[in-house]
């Protein structure tokens, strides 16, 4: 973004975590004038699931719940409009880091977005097609104003 002369169109701010697994990922470390959290994590791809390594995939609700209606509506506009291949999707079984902050009381609009990937916690299969959607839907959020 710098090289290229642009700026996010708001405050952002990243927050990488490497304990979603165990419950309390992003549980802390949230400024408090955050209002949307966009949590990117894998999608699994597998029987009775629609995601796919070719796509990223929007996680309409998992384990903790559904995810904000309004935020996941705004994310599928953004997609839409720049021509990034998605598709949506449910993971009852799975959680993500922004579960870990709305259990430890945070309130903003939350979605989950991230490539499919084949073999969770395994030898973990993904495609540039999937990695460079999300990437680009990343790139189009932060940019949207």
């Amino acid at each position: 973004m710098v090289e290229s002369g642009q700026s996010p169109a708001r405050s952002v701010y990243f927050l990488i975590s490497n304990y979603e697994e165990v419950g309390h990922g992003a549980s802390a470390g949230i400024p408090d004038e955050v209002a949307e959290l966009v949590t990117v994590d894998m999608a699994v791809v597998g029987e009775g699931q629609e995601s796919d390594e070719f796509h990223a995939t929007l996680c309409i609700k998992d384990s903790g719940g559904p995810y904000h209606e309004g935020l996941n509506k705004k994310m599928r506009v953004i997609a839409e409009k720049h021509g990034i291949p998605y598709k949506t999707d449910v993971y009852p079984f799975y959680g993500s880091d922004g579960e870990a902050f709305w259990r430890a009381g945070g309130d903003v609009a939350m979605s989950l977005i991230g490539p499919g990937i084949d073999a969770s916690h395994n030898y973990e299969r993904a495609h540039m097609d999937g990695l460079n959607a999300t990437t680009n839907w990343i790139m189009a959020y932060l940019l949207e104003k």
